[in-house]
């Protein structure tokens, strides 16, 4: 017997959760990701006189050696960047909120470039030529490059984008978040962790980012859907198809968003196969692709 989907009194605290790890939560009727949670009080916001708050991981792990080759083709270890924070940032062209954080990102890194290094994982299907060109475009000033086997089984549990890891200057993992950026928190973890402030009180916390996803990631790897057999343009067309069209059990989220906080959905699971069948067939895939 599947468990009813909790109601909205019940998905309350683990959303108030949320917005005290600092991860998005937006409309996801909203046209513009970058008005999500505008009006929301983020913990790194603190009154006049008051030490800010700021949520780290109860138990960072260290990050394994590796190297990837960025868009120009220069060679960047994770070694090689000791002694800074290290923000590596899982995004895609193809995904709304992961564009709208990029301008923060190059602030970021334009004001802390002694201190921080922005490293911009690309999970997209299409050529590393036609990302660089989006970067170029975006006046991106931090490095990228595509995504490999070998990141995938360093940064586990990537299924929505954006998904960030704050790394350390010692190289351990101290925050994943899953969802559009706050810029004060991620300013805030950089001052912290770069040992430019003291004055921050620190809450160790569980590894929540899974609990909920919501209009501000796009999930890329749907639970009980085969996304394997596609070409990556039909692969990239699924995606934005099941991050964008609703569900019709009642949860008020995207079929993306439902088979991830409930795979055992017996509504979502047939829509969701169905859509992938049709992109497969080549058809055209419009709003009312759930009816």
């Amino acid at each position: 017997m599947r468990v009813k989907k909790p109601s909205f009194a019940t998905l309350l605290p683990a959303a108030l959760l949320f917005v005290a790890l600092g991860m998005a939560a937006c409309n996801k009727n909203s046209a513009n990701p970058e008005e999500c949670c505008g009006d929301i009080k983020h913990p790194a916001v603190t009154e006049p006189g008051e030490a800010p708050t700021l949520a780290l991981l109860k138990d960072p792990t260290a990050v394994p050696g590796f190297t990837v080759r960025d868009l120009d083709g220069k060679s960047i270890s994770i070694a090689d960047l000791r002694g800074k924070v290290v923000l590596v940032n899982f995004w895609a062209t193809w995904c709304p909120p992961c564009r709208a954080e990029i301008p923060d990102l190059i602030a970021l890194q334009e004001k802390y470039k002694d201190k921080l290094v922005v490293l911009g994982i690309s999970e997209d299907e299409i050529s590393p030529e036609e990302v660089k060109a989006f970067a170029v475009g975006q006046k991106m000033n931090y490095p990228v490059a595509m995504s490999t086997p070998e990141l995938t089984k360093i940064f586990k549990g990537v299924a929505a984008l954006p998904t960030t890891f704050v790394i350390d200057p010692e190289g351990n993992i101290q925050q994943r978040h899953v969802g559009m950026l706050h810029a004060d928190t991620t300013e805030l973890e950089t001052q912290y962790l770069s040992g430019m402030i003291k004055n921050v009180k620190v809450e160790r916390v569980e590894d929540e980012s899974k609990a909920l996803i919501t209009a501000a990631a796009q999930a890329k790897e749907i639970p009980g859907v085969d996304l394997t057999k596609l070409t990556p343009e039909q692969r990239t067309a699924a995606l934005k198809a099941l991050n964008s069209e609703n569900c019709t059990c009642g949860c008020e989220l995207t079929l993306a968003a439902c088979r991830i906080n409930d795979p055992s959905c017996g509504v979502s699971l047939p829509i969701a196969q169905k859509l992938v069948e049709r992109i497969a067939r080549g058809e055209k895939i419009g709003p009312t692709s759930t009816q």
